[in-house]
């Protein structure tokens, strides 16, 4: 499996330095893209968890926060044991009290099977998207990187991502930032492979 997708991301790799140019010396200078290369070390829940404590925080702060969270639910972060917290205790974190409901919605969803992590093998990124966007405080620029860094997908284009559409502006010489809506654009000629093109995109940002 490992050998197989990096078969695809050298192939893959050779494919967006002869469509555009510009990526060539990234590609060759950068370090280089692992997305789905290894086996993520955490569930789809806490991968999903994790990215919300992080929103809007320093990096630091987001590991001191998870790090409480997970010594509240015993040593490992689960549906049941977020679950069987309150909201004082959420809180009692570091957690505000929109990522404490966040938190919660998705905790309860998870539980009632609502959303079913399993199936997520089997469903196209749209749909991922469309099943947890709807939850509160999960956005699509979350989705993205989830489908992204979790599940390794390989097609995901976060033109919302500030730091994606810098690397671009850096690679291609542009006086003026670009928008995502020209972005987005511009992303089709890389279709089935825009993931890898983001990941040098933020390596150039």
């Amino acid at each position: 499996m490992a050998q197989d997708r990096a078969r695809e991301l050298t192939s893959i790799k050779r494919k967006i330095a002869k469509i555009d140019s510009a990526f060539a010396p990234a590609i060759k200078n950068l370090e280089p893209c692992t997305f789905g290369l290894t086996k993520p070390k955490v569930t789809s829940y806490q991968s999903l968890i994790r990215s919300v404590v992080a929103q809007q925080v320093s990096t630091a702060a987001a590991k001191t926060i998870s790090g409480r969270l997970e010594v509240k639910c015993g040593g490992s972060i689960t549906a049941e044991k977020v679950g069987a917290l309150s909201l004082k205790q959420l809180q009692s974190v570091g957690l505000t009290g929109a990522k404490v409901r966040t938190l919660s919605e998705l905790t309860v969803a998870a539980l009632s099977g609502e959303i079913n992590f399993r199936r997520f093998a089997n469903m196209s990124d749209e749909e991922i998207i469309q099943e947890l966007v709807p939850l509160f405080g999960i956005g699509r620029w979350t989705v993205e990187m989830f489908l992204i860094f979790h599940l390794g997908r390989l097609d995901v284009w976060p033109v919302d991502d500030l730091a994606v559409r810098r690397g671009w502006d850096n690679l291609h010489g542009n006086s003026e930032p670009i928008k995502p809506k020209e972005l987005q654009g511009l992303g089709e000629q890389f279709a089935g492979m825009r993931s890898v093109v983001a990941w040098y995109c933020w390596r150039a940002s």
